[in-house]
């Protein structure tokens, strides 16, 4: 696998992602966008895209923070996390020039498929994927993985043109069910595709083996193959039209 690290502006910041592919692939393949939990670009972050790319999708990992930072810890995280939280313009900003760069990155190698694009993201960046699709970008499908449910700017009717798949943990303190809950009006008024798949006394972070906190994060096997199964599925049907 190859993993080109791409500077780009985004936002307010100068912000360094990673392009990853298959370069033994020959042909033009999917656009994959994926947004990392609030660590960063990190080096396990980069690994798990690796694998989610394989030999099927050109991927890129987007850098919400400028520059590549990569936290380090849950303080730092959280602080520069809840920046982005609290300002949802720039963090549509941020993670719309990602999708550009991709989009760019894979045009300029002749190696990416413009009319199949996805974005997934995990954690903090699941809500940044769902800022993505709260903002009208034109892809085919949206996956946030236990992520934020939230925004400050709700869709309105006909904003979102992606699909939207969300895979969730009941018991997941960081997101609980009131979250869910909001997230589900939102989406039924907005009038846009979606689903949510709600996995049964999951913690938050249970893809990631990384992540977890006691009480708070924990990473479940069985669940994460069964998401990231998910994720290629869900894409794979919405390019296909057939949600």
């Amino acid at each position: 696998m190859k993993v080109e690290r791409i500077d780009y502006q985004a936002g307010k910041v100068a912000a360094n992602g990673a392009l990853i592919y298959d370069d033994k692939v020959t042909g033009k393949r999917p656009l994959l966008l994926v947004s990392p939990n609030w660590l960063g670009v990190s080096d396990e972050s980069i690994e798990r895209v690796k694998r989610m790319a394989g030999n099927k999708y050109i991927a890129f990992v987007a850098d919400m923070y400028g520059a590549g930072k990569v936290s380090k810890g849950p303080p730092e995280a959280a602080e520069l996390a809840n920046g982005l939280r609290a300002d949802a313009p720039e963090r549509r900003r941020r993670i719309t020039a990602a999708l550009e760069a991709l989009r760019k990155e894979s045009s300029s190698r002749g190696i990416g498929d413009l009319s199949k694009q996805a974005a997934a993201g995990f954690c903090f960046g699941g809500g940044n994927v769902l800022e993505l699709a709260r903002s009208g970008a034109d892809i085919k499908a949206v996956i946030c993985l236990h992520g934020d449910l939230k925004t400050s700017l709700p869709s309105k009717a006909g904003d979102i043109k992606a699909a939207i798949c969300v895979m969730h943990g009941a018991a997941d303190p960081a997101v609980p069910k009131a979250d869910r809950d909001a997230f589900e009006t939102e989406m039924e008024a907005s009038g846009a595709k979606w689903q949510m798949t709600v996995f049964g006394h999951l913690l938050h972070s249970f893809t990631e083996e990384e992540s977890d906190v006691p009480g708070i994060a924990k990473f479940d096997p069985g669940a994460a193959r069964q998401c990231f199964k998910m994720i290629d599925d869900f894409a794979t049907a919405a390019f296909d039209g057939k949600l």
